[in-house]
């Protein structure tokens, strides 16, 4: 079997860089850390096939059977995120090209076309080779194909592609022009040829162009995992196959869409802000990864269950394939974490869905590119903080395995959807400070702040288990993703909805006769007109908040006034409001509202709508996320102030073994999870 119920500890292993004798010091580490899991071959491709057709498998078989020997598996990776040099110099036509016509060349990863015949076929090559000589080695426990996958290119051969994607998408020309309002700017096309990849041009690019190209490289770059999965599969169907998601908005890949092809969603993360953000982004690229998996899931037709968990609605499985275990990346430095913050993010996401904690990487390099990036072995060795940290993860992991069973228990959903963050970063937008992901954030950044479990679900997914539903800024909505917001309002359902939802169609173009077009009716509102801020500027609400990025001329059309704008052009009118629809209620958002402001009105809709915090007397800077299988239920409590926190809660604390009788105290960055009494 490739899994034993175990949850997952470790990491990207590269031994191509290290000489035998560290291979058998790197497996005595791994036992000490109970490392069970670790991901070989990401970018060994030039080690592997050193000359075309010539092969080096020798060091590869030697390490695998080293690991399987120690009681380690293999997610064995296909190389294929970096081509080797003799690649580059035989097909420079498979070099990728810059959006201004530049030709890239060979000295980092990532350098290649995948539109390109040639690398597609030598992907295939190195692929099938893999596969055939170890499907079947008892060291794998998957396949790990490619690296983050992202790369674009706008060569000769991406333009051919395209061509051929837009004529499987349109139909026709005729199809084409309407969807991309070519008839402004003279840019109408009479013959296929004449429709480019968007490069860098005069002024301001086509919003369904640039929204399609993004659309065609998320299918390009699936079609070429699809192609090296098969392959895979043909060799050993029980294994299961994946790829890692890497996350952020320059990134032309539809995680949701993906989810289907995949056995197992996986996703690197990394943090990007120091202070308590990073935890808040920890919580939210968890729950992303849940909801692509449980995305996939039910587009596979399994069946789901009514709300809350059954036996037949199994858990929303992911993995943490790769995050930092000693540092936040931040823009410029490297901020090294505190003591036992990397077990915090890690239990944060395991909490959340994941069967395991992964990093990248195992051993620190003395050489290459990312030579300072954090690793479980530092420069320094074994006698470390970070590996003693990383033992003791490995211990904490290995008692939490019952909590597999458990699904992570969430009463609001926050819909997300890639297309629509992409088009919101296009130029020529109302503002230049608009940000998909941003909004996503933010909101779920109140709804964390007020203790709310939240899942986040892409439009189509069932909401039959959600009191509230969340449009962050989600600009494209067609007819289908209209209907899925009504059904859910007309059922009983209560929503909130930000600026700038429904306000453009799949194509970009905006719905005619006020905003936000599409759930004008449901909100009973109209908007006139919009006032977008300065980055330095922000408006005034009644109540004391404050509002920034946006703000808009509302006419209420049955809803009333939670809060008005104060000062200014819009004084006096309406900056949120609320509208009854049946049983249900929906809420507007006509501005981004402070995080202290945005919380108090989240928690107001999520009580409205019936919703509770999942430990609501949980002390501030305490996250609590909950697990629950029939007739047993897991609270995680993470600490993340400098101080011990004490919290009512019931149960066995699994990492201590100590019984909680109405209250656990967590010392200062501590986090307990309490196999709790049956309620």
């Amino acid at each position: 079997m490739w899994d034993d119920g175990r949850l997952f500890h470790g990491g990207d292993y590269n031994p191509e860089q290290w000489p035998a004798a560290t291979w058998r010091e790197d497996v005595a580490l791994m036992r000490r850390a109970r490392v069970n899991l670790v991901t070989v071959g990401v970018f060994a491709w030039s080690r592997l096939e050193p000359a075309p057709g010539r092969y080096d498998f020798g060091w590869l078989d030697e390490v695998l059977d080293l690991l399987h020997d120690g009681g380690i598996r293999v997610a064995l990776a296909t190389p294929t995120a970096s081509p080797p040099p003799w690649f580059s110099l035989a097909h420079p036509d498979a070099l990728p090209v810059t959006a201004d016509g530049v030709r890239l060349h060979h000295g980092s990863r990532d350098t290649y076309c995948a539109a390109a015949p040639s690398y597609r076929a030598a992907a295939r090559g190195i692929a099938a080779t893999l596969a055939a000589r170890y499907a079947h080695h008892p060291a794998l426990a998957m396949w790990h194909v490619h690296n983050e996958y992202g790369t674009t290119c706008h060569c000769p051969h991406t333009e051919a592609a395209f061509r051929h994607w837009l004529i499987d998408r349109h139909g026709d020309l005729d199809t084409l022009n309407a969807a991309w309002a070519t008839s402004f700017w003279s840019q109408h096309y009479t013959d296929w040829a004449y429709v480019s990849t968007p490069r860098a041009t005069q002024y301001l690019g086509n919003p369904g162009h640039l929204l399609d190209f993004r659309r065609f490289w998320s299918d390009t770059l699936l079609a070429a995992y699809v192609e090296q999965r098969d392959l895979l599969k043909a060799a050993n169907p029980a294994l299961p196959v994946t790829t890692n998601y890497v996350l952020g908005d320059w990134v032309p890949v539809d995680h949701a869409r993906w989810a289907r092809e995949v056995d197992l969603v996986a996703i690197d993360h990394y943090p990007s802000v120091v202070d308590g953000g990073a935890e808040e982004q920890t919580a939210l690229a968890a729950d992303l990864a849940r909801g692509w998996a449980r995305h996939g899931r039910t587009r596979a037709g399994t069946p789901r269950g009514p709300a809350g968990p059954t036996r037949a609605d199994p858990p929303a499985t992911w993995l943490l394939m790769e995050s930092a275990a000693s540092q936040i990346h931040t823009t410029g430095r490297a901020h090294t974490k505190e003591p036992g913050r990397m077990a915090r993010h890690s239990l944060s996401h395991v909490a959340r869905g994941s069967r395991g904690a992964m990093f990248f990487q195992w051993r620190a390099p003395a050489g290459g590119a990312e030579r300072f990036h954090s690793a479980l072995v530092p420069h320094t060795g074994a006698d470390s903080r970070v590996f003693r940290e990383s033992v003791r993860l490995g211990e904490t992991l290995d008692r939490l395995a019952e909590i597999t069973d458990g699904e992570t228990t969430a009463s609001v959903a926050l819909a997300w959807d890639a297309a629509s963050g992409w088009a919101l970063r296009q130029p020529g937008m109302p503002s230049a400070l608009l940000d998909g992901h941003a909004e996503l954030a933010a909101a779920h950044r109140a709804l964390w702040r007020a203790g709310y479990g939240c899942d986040v679900v892409v439009p189509g997914d069932p909401l039959d288990r959600y009191r509230l539903l969340v449009l962050p800024a989600l600009y494209l909505a067609d007819d289908a993703t209209a209907g899925w917001v009504h059904d859910h309002v007309e059922a009983g359902g209560h929503l909130l909805v930000s600026y700038l939802s429904g306000v453009a169609d799949q194509h970009a173009r905006v719905h005619l006769g006020g905003y936000p077009g599409a759930y004008r009716d449901l909100l009973g509102l109209r908007v006139e007109e919009f006032h977008p801020l300065a980055a330095d500027e922000q408006v005034l609400l009644s109540g004391g908040g404050t509002g920034r990025i946006w703000s808009e001329t509302v006419h209420l059309r049955g809803a009333e006034p939670v809060g008005t704008y104060v000062g200014g052009v819009l004084d006096g009118r309406p900056a949120v409001t609320r509208h009854r629809v049946g049983t249900g209620t929906t809420w507007y958002l006509s501005t981004r509202p402070d995080d202290g402001t945005y919380r108090r009105l989240v928690t107001e809709a999520a009580r409205t709508a019936g919703a509770d915090p999942v430990c609501p007397a949980a002390p501030p800077g305490v996250e609590a996320v909950r697990r629950a299988a029939p007739g047993t239920s897991w609270l995680f409590l993470l600490n993340h102030t400098d101080r011990p926190q004490r919290v009512p809660a019931d149960g066995l604390d699994l990492l201590t073994g100590v019984p909680a009788d109405r209250e656990v105290t967590l010392p200062a960055g501590g986090a307990a999870v309490l196999r709790e009494h049956p309620r």
